[in-house]
């Protein structure tokens, strides 16, 4: 009996061990405080942006997909991202992100369902925000922690990871890219 808790108690380590130092959570900024090319919201988020992802669901297949039409302007340290999104099953959904930059790289925003305030980093070729989303009704109206990571890559696109949790546990999983309009008709 003992050996079995003890087989059970390493399974639990390794799984607490792998979450908190091998995994997407794991990230911090600093890890990235050193790469390029460096990422401007102002710069990287202004002008016309289209976005194109794929969502997961909990078991790890995909659920729905969607094009989002995107507008960013900025006026001093205070930023407006506008968002329409039409996903694959037809559900049109539009965000207006508030977003204000603060010292050192960290920025708050906010949206209509977003609880409270986002807080984000930016570091090196990334960012990193933190927030509560409200899901609408037809998604089920649930309250989520969400962790997104956006990586600027060399030929200036942005890739976007999000992970969404409820209780602590993956619940869904945001794969998109970012690129600038002028750039996508190159």
């Amino acid at each position: 009996m003992k050996l079995l808790s003890l087989f059970f108690f390493s399974v639990v380590c390794l799984a607490v061990a792998k979450q908190m130092f091998w995994s997407f959570r794991a990230q911090t900024p600093k890890n990235y405080a050193e790469t390029k090319p460096a990422f401007s919201l102002k710069q990287h988020l202004s002008g016309e942006i289209l976005s194109e992802g794929i969502i997961f669901g909990p078991n790890g297949k995909m659920t729905n997909s969607f094009v989002a039409k995107m507008y960013g302007t900025w006026e001093g340290d205070t930023g407006r991202l506008s968002e329409d999104f039409t996903y694959s099953n037809g559900t049109k959904q539009a965000r207006k992100w508030y977003l204000k930059l603060g010292e050192n790289g960290a920025f708050t925003a906010t949206a209509d369902d977003i609880v409270g305030e986002a807080s984000g980093q930016v570091s090196g070729s990334t960012v990193k925000m933190q927030y509560k989303i409200v899901l609408p009704e037809q998604a089920g109206g649930q309250t989520l922690d969400v962790t997104d990571w956006l990586y600027l890559t060399e030929n200036g696109t942005i890739m976007n990871k999000s992970e969404l949790r409820k209780f602590g546990l993956k619940v869904a999983e945001l794969n998109a890219t970012m690129r600038s309009v002028d750039q996508h008709s190159d």
